[in-house]
């Protein structure tokens, strides 16, 4: 990975604006990262959904959570997905510095609760996936690698989803970067 960038607020919102919105009913899958361990990712150009495991290969079952009182993985965060363009600007153009933020999918859609709301389904690639009520938040770890003002602006807004959207898996399929993802629920 490359060296480490931080933006101030004033930088991101100068950014974001010259980004420009994404689609809301049909984008693309622009990267995809498998998390075999604990800070450890693999960018793959092909993915296996599969459904209660999340992505193959991924340490998501394995790892468990603290957010459930008997340690195992959450049910709702099977996949943890962000805009591409909001992931662009963080990591200041720098597609190496993606895998950073921890998501499996990167993609250029409205991950906004007014566009997807909790239980919209997705078609990615030849898998479905529904939106998770659980919010995928910035954490320690984000703020270190993209700065403290990048994890409060992503924080901030969580009817945006700056941050991104927790999803599980409900039909097995594969996606391949270039993949369309499509509202169709």
């Amino acid at each position: 990975m490359t060296t480490t960038l931080h933006l101030d607020t004033d930088r991101i919102d100068a950014a974001m604006a010259a980004a420009g919105a994404s689609p809301g009913r049909v984008g693309t899958v622009d990267m995809i990262v498998r998390r075999p361990d604990v800070d450890a990712r693999e960018v793959l150009d092909v993915g296996e959904l599969v459904v209660g495991r999340g992505l193959e290969g991924d340490n998501y079952v394995e790892r468990g959570s603290p957010q459930t009182d008997d340690g195992r993985a959450h049910p709702e965060a099977q996949l943890n997905i962000m805009n591409s363009r909001n992931i662009g600007v963080l990591s200041g153009g720098d597609r190496e510095r993606w895998p950073l933020a921890g998501d499996q999918f990167f993609v250029d859609l409205d991950v906004s609760v007014a566009n997807l709301p909790v239980g919209t389904r997705l078609r990615i690639g030849s898998a479905v996936i529904e939106v998770a009520a659980k919010p995928h938040n910035g954490c320690a770890k984000f703020a270190e690698r993209f700065g403290k003002d990048a994890a409060r602006w992503v924080n901030q807004s969580r009817e945006l989803r700056r941050r991104g959207l927790c999803a599980v898996v409900v039909e097995a399929g594969t996606v391949s970067t270039g993949d369309e993802i499509r509202v169709i629920e």
